[in-house]
């Protein structure tokens, strides 16, 4: 499902989709032919900090999104993807290796069946770390690769939606009252019990896109109730500049941590997320992905434009600085201090990750660029 902006957000995406590749020519290595783990503010200019495959992974993604809406893509995302298959020993974990599923499915769909047996993909919820503490985010990764590659032919392969519906029954453990979802399986130390129960933004909005395409690959309707749960309280919980907050209980249901407020998620992951929704479900998110990406152009806190066009970039969040960070959440989570307060010590972070254009552009790319 589309849904319409109005014509000056049209000319912001447009804009901000044209932004994205050039902010990523300037975070690529070409040496290295991967992306930085991130691109910083310094006295000398803007300097590359290392490599990161997994962001690799998430940019060309969104820049095939891109090319199937006219992107001339810079960069050659067929070639970066086979360089990341034939040497896979960076994938230590299940999160990483549902993104190269997820990324395989999109760019490479022949290669999915053959990275699926040689890193005995039916065997990593057995076997990996992530998986058997039912970490949300990372298995929401593992199941969107395995629904993209489902839902691009690969539902064939012996296994492979059994082994969706228990990634699915994993990530659905950790959703407690009103759909939200914590960051991992509850420990039984206190200490892991309370940390379990919390989740950051990104573990509501990968839930969401996962569930979605799982019930479009496999008509699993329960998967996109469970979605439309979790994001239907995390739109009514959206601040009043389209600010979406940072950290959620599971157990209460509700939001308990606003900042740092960040950019990617302001108008890249929960705009995919939500249009991944309204496509499967025909809803329409329309007015709080809009509210939220006008927060980076200036209606936010500090009336400060992130969007950098001089730089080439998004600059990443608005925070608070530690330890009132830690204080303002303890506060929440205890119910022993107002949310409702705008903190008068907020700043921006001058940086940005590569990951953040790529999503931006797998949300936005059928806008088209300027």
């Amino acid at each position: 499902m589309s849904f319409a902006p109005a014509i000056a957000d049209e000319a912001k995406i447009r804009a901000l989709n044209s932004l994205s590749i050039r902010g990523l020519t300037s975070m690529f290595d070409d040496r290295r032919q991967l992306f930085c783990n991130r691109l910083v503010r310094t006295e000398r200019g803007l300097e590359r900090e290392g490599l990161s495959q997994r962001y690799t992974l998430m940019t060309l993604m969104g820049l095939r999104r891109g090319e199937a809406f006219g992107l001339r893509n810079p960069f050659n995302s067929e070639g970066i993807l086979n360089g990341l298959v034939r040497d896979m020993k960076w994938i230590d974990n299940i999160g990483d290796l549902g993104l190269l599923l997820w990324a395989c499915a999109l760019i490479a769909p022949e290669r999915f069946e053959e990275v699926y047996r040689k890193l005995n993909v039916a065997a990593a919820i057995h076997r990996d770390r992530l998986a058997i503490e039912e970490y949300t985010m990372e298995m929401a990764w593992f199941l969107a690769g395995l629904a993209h590659g489902a839902l691009e032919g690969q539902k064939c392969i012996p296994g492979l939606a059994g082994l969706a519906e228990r990634s699915y029954e994993i990530i659905c453990n950790n959703q407690g009252c009103n759909g939200i979802f914590g960051h991992r399986a509850s420990g039984k130390k206190s200490a892991g019990a309370f940390r379990g129960r919390l989740g950051s933004f990104a573990d509501q909005v990968y839930p969401i896109y996962a569930f979605s395409k799982f019930s479009s690959a496999f008509a699993h309707e329960e998967a996109l109730k469970r979605a439309q749960a979790c994001a239907e309280t995390i739109c009514s919980a959206q601040g009043p500049l389209g600010q979406w907050w940072w950290h959620y209980d599971s157990r209460a249901g509700r939001m308990v941590g606003k900042y740092p407020v960040y950019s990617v998620h302001q108008d890249a992951m929960a705009p995919m997320a939500l249009f991944a929704l309204g496509e499967s479900s025909g809803q329409d998110y329309g007015t709080w992905i809009f509210k939220g990406l006008a927060w980076i152009y200036g209606q936010n806190e500090l009336n400060f434009n992130l969007c950098d066009e001089s730089a080439g970039i998004v600059w990443r969040c608005i925070h608070l600085p530690k330890p009132a960070a830690y204080v303002e959440q303890a506060a929440s989570v205890f119910g022993c201090g107002p949310l409702s307060k705008v903190p008068t010590k907020l700043r921006v972070r001058f940086e940005d990750r590569p990951y953040h254009f790529g999503w931006a552009l797998y949300a936005f790319a059928n806008y088209g660029f300027e």
